[in-house]
Parts: C-alpha cells; structure tokens; sequence
C-alpha cells in the first residue's frame, strides 16, 4: 500500500466532512452525502472508515493536531517566563478557536449527542497525551524561575489537564446557559475567575498569574 496516497485520499473524506459539518450539521450529514462530496464509492468510504462515528473521531483529531500545533511555538519559546508562556498558550489555542468558530460551534451540537459519548472520550485520550507534555515542559521552565512551587512538573501537568478538561465540559454548559438567557455574563465570569484561582494554588503560583482566558475571548463567546 502506498502510505501517502492512502494519507491523501483519507484526508479528502475529512475534508468534505469538516465542510458538510459546518453546512449541514453531522447529524443531518448523511454518508452518500460524503460520497457525493468527495465523488467516491461506498467502497471507499469504507476502506478508510468503518462507520461515520470514526470519521468524525478524525475530524476531531485533525482539529486537536491543528490547535496544538499553532501554540507549539510558544511552548519552545525562549523569549518568555513560564507564566506568561502559560497565558500565551491558553489565548493561542482560544485564537485557534475562535478562528474556527463555524467549525467549533457545529462540532459542539455534535459533541451535546448522548450517541457521541465515545467521541468525547476519545477526543479527551487523545488531548491528554499531547497537552500534558507541552505544560509539563512549561511548568519546569516555572519551576527553574522559582515561580512554580512544585515538585514534579509531569505529575502537575497530568493533573492540570485533568481540571482543564473538567473546565471545558463547565464551559460547554455555561454557553449553553448563556445562549438561552439562562445565565448572566458576570456568572460565566466568575466561573473563570475560580479556575484561575484552583490552578494558581495547583502551581503556587502568585495571585493573578494564570489567566485561561482573557476578556476579549470571554466577550467574543459569552457576552
């Protein structure tokens, strides 16, 4: 088999599934949608996926790979101490985000469905294994500043993710909230505040050192 063309073809049913998702919605896309997209046969649909469910685990994983690509550079970056390493990494990947809010918001009704339940846990296995490296490398930096009080940056970091991912979940329903008038912004706000305030203690670091996300992005998403 030759890897690169199998690589190429694959990628064109992500693709079209990225563009119909955004379109159409994935619940509403069906897979002779995705044939009439990319031109192609059941056959081949099939070659590179056993079921719609993992083709949208790709387009989840290609979605995570070009997030945490675009804030690698801030984690090799010598020109900044950990903290505000640590912010530029948080308000890289909100850039990313918002950059891709079509994309984002039709992957969040997606995500609500009790049938993707699968998804959300593979998507959070396959994020763990690659963020955690990326703040454990910034925790040590913090740690060698003296800015970080503790004592395993890996052993942190796991745990780092572990609230980031329990954060994102809060952050889902308070959109949610807020999208139907549920909620005030000052709720959405405060709600931050203390996750700030939890992983500041997490890495003794000094008050009003992390910031997950700015007001800018809280006002693009929750205002």
């Amino acid at each position: 088999m030759n890897v690169e063309v199998h690589t190429v073809r694959r990628e064109v049913f992500v693709d079209a599934a990225t563009r119909l998702m955004q379109v159409k919605g994935w619940e509403q896309t069906s897979v002779q949608d995705l044939l009439d997209a990319t031109e192609a046969s059941r056959g081949a649909f099939y070659h590179y996926f056993d079921s719609k469910q993992s083709l949208l685990e790709a387009v989840i994983e290609r979605m995570v790979d070009a997030g945490l690509g675009a804030v690698a550079p801030v984690v090799e970056s010598h020109e900044l101490a950990a903290a505000p390493k640590l912010k530029a990494l948080f308000g890289g990947i909100a850039r990313w985000k918002s950059a891709q809010k079509a994309l984002v918001l039709a992957l969040l009704q997606t995500w609500l469905s009790d049938d993707n339940a699968v998804v959300r846990e593979k998507f959070r296995h396959r994020l763990a294994p690659r963020l955690t490296p990326m703040l454990a490398k910034i925790i040590a930096q913090g740690i060698k500043e003296g800015m970080f009080k503790v004592t395993s940056s890996e052993d942190t970091a796991r745990i780092f993710v572990t609230l980031l991912l329990g954060f994102q979940d809060i952050a889902t329903d308070l959109f949610i909230a807020r999208q139907t008038g549920a909620i005030g912004y000052e709720a959405v706000r405060d709600t931050v505040v203390s996750f700030n305030d939890a992983f500041e203690r997490i890495l003794g670091a000094p008050r009003g050192s992390i910031d997950l996300a700015d007001e800018a992005v809280l006002q693009e998403w929750f205002g």
